[in-house]
């Protein structure tokens, strides 16, 4: 589902721990890091999606998050073009997300990285707020900024 400007939907998930860091995941065989994300299905609310992407990516499901906070807008992203042939589509330009904070309230061994047939991460760890904007690849990088910021004003007190 794309929409007339060329962005998928989709939702990006921030998930905090006890101690205020985040939850950071490196994709399947590659040496690239990045929050959970996902596309919203036709039909679903954002809430549903991200709870969908949640179990799919992390195999984590609401009794194991409490959501603290979301984007107010859609923050987009553009693909860079070489990849775009990928998707087979001209009109598609990149994705538009809503972000989610979540606090983390299950243990770690809940999270299972392997819950769909064709998993995204294989590995994960726990990193401060704001290195991920240091490490995500360079066209993420403004988004990340956008809702990191955004989110942040919501991060628990100690």
């Amino acid at each position: 589902m794309i929409d007339k400007e060329g962005y998928r939907p989709n939702v990006g998930i921030v998930i905090l721990n006890n101690i205020n860091k985040v939850l950071w995941a490196k994709r399947v065989a590659e040496d690239a890091w990045q929050f959970p994300q996902g596309g919203i299905n036709k039909g679903e609310s954002h809430a549903e999606a991200m709870y969908r992407e949640l179990m799919e990516e992390v195999g984590l499901g609401p009794e194991h998050v409490e959501i603290i906070a979301q984007t107010k807008n859609w923050l987009r992203y553009d693909v860079p073009r070489q990849w775009v042939s990928r998707d087979g589509s001209t009109r598609y330009k990149g994705q538009k997300q809503i972000w989610f904070l979540l606090k983390f309230i299950g243990k770690e061994s809940d999270i299972f990285l392997t819950n769909s047939k064709n998993p995204e991460f294989d590995s994960w760890r726990w990193d401060d707020f704001w290195s991920p904007l240091d490490q995500v690849i360079d066209f993420k990088r403004e988004v990340y900024e956008k809702a990191l910021s955004e989110l942040s004003v919501h991060l628990p007190k100690d």
